[in-house]
């Protein structure tokens, strides 16, 4: 499997660049707060619907969350774009045996309770206009990798122009109390749940 790889120099630098793009190309980035445990590690399960969603994330755990960022990743963007393995990225370089492998390696990480891990269970890019996201299996064998000692947030994300030139990004945000025991099926109900009560307060904005 593909590796994060270690750069202080070139982390600091996207991670301020990073910030520097969002604020330039978007006319406001608005999330909500959620409150999680201190000693817990964070999986983050998003939609996916463009090039922006790693990014998005990356700059909402510098302004909450604080937390060590990571993300799965398919191994073409991991090669693509060669600064994402410096903020964490980490893929699997084949199938089989070796996406297994990195399913592990993500359950692992969230055994440290410093790590915020993401992923998208779409597992490919969607239209945002989606009314349902899907979840592959191998959200579950994160989940099943780790000691299950992490708090799950849910995060459902739009991007609207409105009056504006610039679009404006929400995200919105749910710490979801997960049962003792987890299916696909629970969290695909109750992440669909979050994501449709998101895209209801986000169709009641109005300029």
């Amino acid at each position: 499997m593909y590796h994060p790889q270690k750069n202080s120099l070139i982390f600091n630098f996207f991670s301020w660049y990073i910030q520097f793009i969002i604020k330039k190309d978007f006319s406001a980035f608005n999330y909500d707060r959620t409150d999680i445990k201190a000693d817990s590690s964070i999986l983050l399960l998003s939609n996916h619907f463009s090039w922006w969603d790693g990014f998005f994330i990356f700059y909402l755990n510098k302004k909450i969350f604080k937390k060590k960022f990571h993300v799965l990743v398919n191994s073409d963007n991991y090669n693509k774009v060669g600064f994402l393995k410096y903020l964490g990225a980490f893929a699997a370089e084949n199938r089989g045996k070796d996406v297994l492998e990195t399913l592990s390696y993500a359950g692992k990480l969230l055994d440290n309770p410093e790590n915020l891990v993401l992923i998208f269970p779409q597992g490919k890019l969607h239209s945002n206009h989606e009314k349902n996201i899907d979840f592959k299996k191998g959200v579950m064998q994160v989940i099943n990798s780790s000691k299950k000692k992490v708090s799950i947030i849910f995060s459902a994300t739009f991007i609207d122009y409105f009056s504006k030139r610039k679009p404006t990004v929400n995200i919105y945000l749910q710490h979801w109390e997960n049962e003792e025991y987890v299916s696909l099926q629970l969290l695909k109900s109750a992440y669909n749940k979050h994501y449709d009560q998101s895209l209801v307060k986000q169709t009641q904005i109005t300029e």
